[in-house]
Order: structure tokens, then C-alpha cells, then sequence
């Protein structure tokens, strides 16, 4: 049963010895663990894998070979009820959907109020009302090119407006990373400077010391050296971003432990007069962005890390964000952050390759003079080198 998952591992240049296999064999015989996808998991990667570095290769092995086995051998859940729910949405083509028509801000907003004064029971699969699983600016779980979404999850990041209370959860600054090469790129971005009490040797200064001394031994220490700079990071949470947690986890870690000097807060989307830094408490504990710009000085350097995906009502228009009427469009903001802090760049977690398919995207690399980067090694290399400048 399991020699094509010893030669799937091979394929995927892994170097698994056949003694290696048979010791995976031995201990599965010997009743090491119990009837686990999880427990087999370890103990394979255990027997099978030699260096922690290729420990992410073996997952994605695993998970290829192993794929919906353990779907499989729970047959006692139940169907969630959102699986049935799905079936009741319309599969709309693509001619369909662009002769939808999408309405203005205004109209939007007018209509909305038109619609809960008017409607009185629950409505599915129309165009008009507010409900679900079809063609109406109003509700969730069908389409429309720009609307409300009142209740449920989103699914075509379109929304101009979001109607919903939402629990967003702080990324894990402790995670540990699969590959060190964010930490590596991010290295990039630094300027030593000797700081603390002399712990370091200084080998240079201690041989001319001792030749100078007529070879007495003459130690010299130094402070040790210390990355002096100094980063302002902002992370957008939530909605589109849960697509994106793991990754940007591995970076606010990795960012964690490279910078001595960071700090960090949360926006949603834009960022606009207020931010926060625990998603629990983000209506309750709210740092006015006036306050931070006034807080650090301008040898910090500013760091956005967002998806840049949303309606473009929400960077250029009052009142365009999806959970309150803000005064001043986002789009004031970010140049007001910009202008406070030289040294900035914007990391995108999207695809570059959808980059030009989003208006807001485009809107924002705009704002940000193009200083917008891919969540890549690359991309966090050619961001790096920007700040350092």
C-alpha cells in the first residue's frame, strides 16, 4: 500500500533511502501509533526525513499522495448546510453577468433605504429585494457587479458596503516559518550600529593591541552589532486577507525577529482616520492615525502589507467604507502616511499576475507612486532595497 507514497516521495526529489522505508514499515508493524492520518504524518516524516529544511517538500508530497483520505473515513458528519445552500445559487455566464447593470453610489445607498422600508418577508434568487443566491445589489451568496452584502460570507470581492459584524483574529507573530528566505530578504533591510555593553570580541583591534604590547595578550571588546532600523508595519485583516493569513503570518514573524525596532497595527481594506492592534478590541482600543503619524519620526520606515482588493468606493469616496461612514476618503490617508514617512512601499499578497484586473489595485499603486511589491522572495528583495535607500 505504501510503496507508491515511498516513490511519490522520491519524485519529489526527497532522499528517502529504501532502509529508511523499511523502518517506517518496522514501526507500523510494531503498533508505534494508532489508526491516525496524523499520527502516520509524524512518524513518516519522523523515519523518512533527515533535514528540518525539507520538511515543507515532504508536506506537499503528503498532501498530494494522502489527498481526502481522512474526508474519507469520517463518514458520521454531517453535510453542512451551506453545501445544499450552494445548489440554490445561479450559475450566471459571463454574458449574463456583464448585463448586469451596477448602480451608482448614490443610487445604491437611496435604494437600499427604499427596499428595507418597502420589504416585509425573506426573498431568494431575485434581482430586486434583499436576500440571497441572486442577481439584487442587496444580500449574499449570488452576483452582482457592486452591492451591499447584508449577512453571509463574501464571494466576488465586489461589495461596496458590508452589512455584518465580523470577528477578525490577529496574525501569529510566532509561527514558525517553513523556509528561512523571508528572513533572508528581509535582511536587506538594514544599518548596523554598535550598541550595549562589550561583549564582542574585536579581533583586529586585539592583535595590533598585542603586538604593540610586546605580545602580551591585550583583548579589545566591542558593543555587538545591532540592525539600528526602524519599521512602521501596517497589515490589512480581514475579508479577502483570510485568503492570505499563512503567508503574511511568515512574514510579521519573520519581520518579528529580524527588526529590533517594529511596530505594527491593523486596518481593514484602507486605511483611514483610526487603526488598532488587537482585532478583539478594535472598536474599543482604536489608535487615531493622526496619533501615529505624530508618534514616529521620519527615519521609520512604512511598510503596508494588504491585497489592495476592494471597491474603489472605499479608497476614493466618504463614507466608501464597508463598516462606517468615514469623513475623509482613504485615499487622503494613505498620502498622509506617505508624506509623513519617505521611505514606504506596499507588499501585495495577490497574484501580480490579477494585479491589473483590480481597479482598486491600480488606484492604490497609484497613490503609492508604484511602490507596490508581490509577497515573493523577489518581491520582498526589491521592496528591501527601496527602504534601505
Amino acid at each position: 500500500m505504501l510503496t507508491n507514497f515511498f516513490f511519490t516521495l522520491r519524485a519529489a526529489k526527497l532522499p528517502v533511502s529504501v532502509k529508511e522505508y523499511l523502518t517506517l514499515l518496522e514501526a507500523l508493524k510494531e503498533g508505534v501509533i494508532g489508526p491516525s492520518v496524523d499520527d502516520f504524518y509524524y512518524l513518516a516524516r519522523t523515519t523518512l526525513v533527515k533535514d528540518e529544511a525539507l520538511f515543507d517538500k515532504f508536506d506537499r508530497a503528503f498532501s498530494a499522495y494522502f489527498k481526502g483520505v481522512e474526508l474519507l473515513t469520517d463518514f458520521g458528519k454531517e453535510i453542512p448546510l451551506e453545501w445544499l445552500k450552494k445548489v440554490l445559487e445561479n450559475e450566471l455566464s459571463p454574458e449574463q453577468k456583464a448585463a448586469i447593470e451596477k448602480m451608482g453610489w448614490d443610487e445604491l445607498m437611496q435604494t437600499l433605504k427604499k427596499r428595507l422600508e418597502e420589504q416585509k418577508e425573506r426573498h431568494e434568487g431575485g434581482s430586486k429585494w434583499i436576500g440571497t443566491a441572486g442577481t439584487s445589489p442587496f444580500g449574499h451568496g449570488g452576483y452582482n457587479p457592486q452591492g451591499i452584502r447584508i449577512g453571509g460570507p463574501g464571494k466576488n470581492k465586489s461589495a461596496v458596503k458590508v452589512w455584518d459584524q465580523r470577528a477578525y483574529k490577529d496574525y501569529d507573530d510566532s509561527l514558525e516559518l517553513g523556509t528561512r528566505n523571508i528572513k533572508v530578504a528581509l535582511r536587506r533591510l538594514r544599518r548596523f550600529a554598535r550598541e550595549g555593553s562589550e561583549l564582542e570580541l574585536d579581533l583586529d583591534d586585539t592583535i595590533h593591541c598585542t603586538a604593540a604590547n610586546a605580545g602580551m595578550l591585550d583583548i579589545k571588546l566591542v558593543p555587538e552589532r545591532h540592525n539600528k532600523v526602524k519599521v512602521l508595519l501596517l497589515m490589512d485583516v480581514g475579508g479577502t486577507m483570510d485568503e492570505h493569513i499563512h503567508r503574511v503570518e511568515e512574514l510579521f514573524s519573520a519581520a518579528k525577529s529580524e527588526f529590533k525596532h517594529l511596530e505594527f497595527y491593523y486596518f481593514h481594506n484602507c486605511v483611514y482616520d483610526f487603526m488598532w492592534k488587537n482585532n478583539r478590541r478594535r472598536f474599543s482600543e482604536k489608535s487615531a492615525t493622526w496619533d501615529v503619524i505624530r508618534k514616529y519620526n521620519k527615519d521609520w520606515r512604512l511598510i503596508f502589507v494588504g491585497d489592495a482588493t476592494m471597491s474603489p468606493y472605499e479608497i476614493l469616496q466618504p463614507g466608501g467604507s464597508v463598516e462606517y461612514n468615514n469623513e475623509e476618503p482613504g485615499a487622503e490617508w494613505v498620502q498622509r502616511l506617505t508624506h509623513a514617512f519617505p521611505k514606504y512601499a506596499w507588499i501585495n499578497p495577490e497574484p501580480q499576475g490579477v494585479w491589473q484586473y483590480r481597479q482598486s489595485i491600480s488606484i492604490m499603486q497609484q497613490l503609492m507612486h508604484q511602490r507596490m511589491f508581490p509577497l515573493t522572495l523577489a518581491g520582498l528583495e526589491g521592496a528591501m532595497r527601496l527602504l534601505s535607500k
